[in-house]
């Protein structure tokens, strides 16, 4: 028998069905609502909107969750690696040998972008932000592509096109730092792996050939694959609701970029340096800062703490803070930036007013530092975000295009500007 929830409007009752989800999710299904009743809801931030039914990621704020496709982020970063965890993502399940085999010969065929290209970043000036850059250069594969513009592919298709993306868009990003600190673009090489070949191509100079380093290729490795998905967040719902459209993949991925470019979202990792800065221009009192941060009439805010999904300590980052102490031992990194960073770590996780409030470091917080121990700029950590974060926005993309009843995404408003009025012709207005 279905469930159902009662809304009272005016004495007037309406039947919501209940939808339940495998681990316990409920939610009150009202597509038919200003249908039935004339009104809608009103949830400023989607806070509380469920805007779709997926089976890719399942979060648990409070307890500290996340699983991709039902199994454990930290055991996912334990035994397997990012490429695993994008096929996991984008097809449901782990692959066989030989469905991996395939996947990797596919990503590693399409590492060369068109030379046409490199045109396009030349005539960015060379001050241009890495972001701006990625997003407009994953749009414009869409020109060199066009047999791949097409929402509604074939399956073969589809996933040249997802093989393409996930290939490509390391080597817009390499090429992107390369234009921002005025140096040659470097090539893939055919014999290292998907994330050696990004170090490789972000780091190699004529002067020098880049050797990955196996501590700092792992960190990424797992730097990536805590960032792959994150249930429905702003990049994740803008590509859902861009791609709703049947808008081309391109045009999805590239909407998501933007989006995550913000400080709210995948800018937060380069806030916390830009913070610890800061502190450190103004004396490197980190005890002054914790002091402010607990002062409800001071502005300055903590950056890095907290977690808008997680009332407990982010699992993400719990993973994270390991790698992140292996990193910094290993390169036996003397930056003040960073010892200001462990001193408020330390503070956070000692001090009882944080630790009421779980204002506990999270994956931001962990990620940045991590970022600048491996000399990766500042204003190259939000692109490193969309690169872990591209399986993500490609499994939910292909998911939505492949339910039956897709709709396209179109939210309500409740208008509060004036009632009908009538044109005031010019020469009538008087000043306000």
């Amino acid at each position: 028998m279905e469930k159902t929830a009662q809304l009272d409007i005016a004495g007037n009752l309406y039947s919501l069905p209940i939808v339940e989800g495998t681990e316990d999710d409920k939610a009150l299904d009202i597509t038919r609502l200003r249908n039935d009743t004339g009104y809608i809801t009103l949830d400023p931030g989607y806070g509380n909107t469920g805007a779709c039914i997926s089976s890719i990621t399942y979060i648990d704020g409070d307890r500290g969750i996340l699983r991709y496709r039902g199994i454990d982020i930290a055991e996912l970063c334990e035994r397997s690696t990012f490429m695993e965890v994008c096929y996991l993502l984008i097809y449901g399940e782990l692959p066989t040998a030989e469905e991996f085999a395939k996947f990797k010969d596919q990503v590693l065929f399409h590492s060369l972008i068109h030379e046409d290209m490199k045109s396009f970043f030349t005539s960015y000036p060379g001050h241009a932000h890495p972001m701006a850059i990625l997003s407009a250069m994953v749009c414009s594969l869409s020109v060199y592509h066009p047999q791949l513009m097409e929402a509604m592919q074939p399956a073969t298709e589809r996933d040249e096109t997802i093989a393409r993306l996930l290939s490509k868009v390391r080597v817009l990003a390499a090429f992107a730092y390369k234009r921002s600190v005025g140096e040659a673009f470097v090539y893939s090489r055919p014999e290292l792996d998907y994330l050696s070949n990004f170090l490789h191509m972000m780091f190699t100079t004529p002067m020098r050939s880049y050797q990955p380093d196996p501590v700092i290729r792992k960190a990424l490795d797992v730097l990536f694959m805590i960032h792959a998905d994150h249930e429905q967040n702003c990049s994740t719902s803008t590509v859902r609701m861009v791609g709703s459209s049947k808008a081309n993949l391109f045009a999805a991925i590239s909407a998501g970029i933007c989006a995550l470019w913000g400080e709210w979202h995948g800018g937060a990792n380069q806030a916390v340096i830009e913070m610890l800065e800061a502190i450190q221009r103004d004396g490197s009192n980190h005890r002054k800062y914790i002091d402010k941060a607990k002062d409800k009439n001071d502005p300055f805010r903590l950056m890095g703490f907290g977690h808008r999904v997680y009332k407990n300590y982010d699992p993400r980052a719990s993973i994270i803070k390991k790698y992140c102490d292996e990193v910094l031992n290993h390169l036996g990194i003397n930056d003040p930036a960073l010892e200001i960073a462990k001193g408020l770590e330390e503070a956070a996780l000692t001090d009882e007013y944080f630790i009421e409030r779980k204002l506990y470091p999270n994956v931001d917080f962990y990620s940045g530092i991590m970022y600048r121990a491996m000399s990766i700029p500042t204003n190259m950590f939000t692109v490193m975000f969309a690169l872990g974060r591209l399986p993500g926005w490609i499994a939910h993309w292909k998911e939505m295009i492949e339910e039956p009843a897709m709709k396209i995404a179109r939210p309500r408003q409740v208008y509060t500007g004036p009632t009908q009025r009538p044109y005031v012709p010019l020469a009538q207005r008087s000043a306000k």
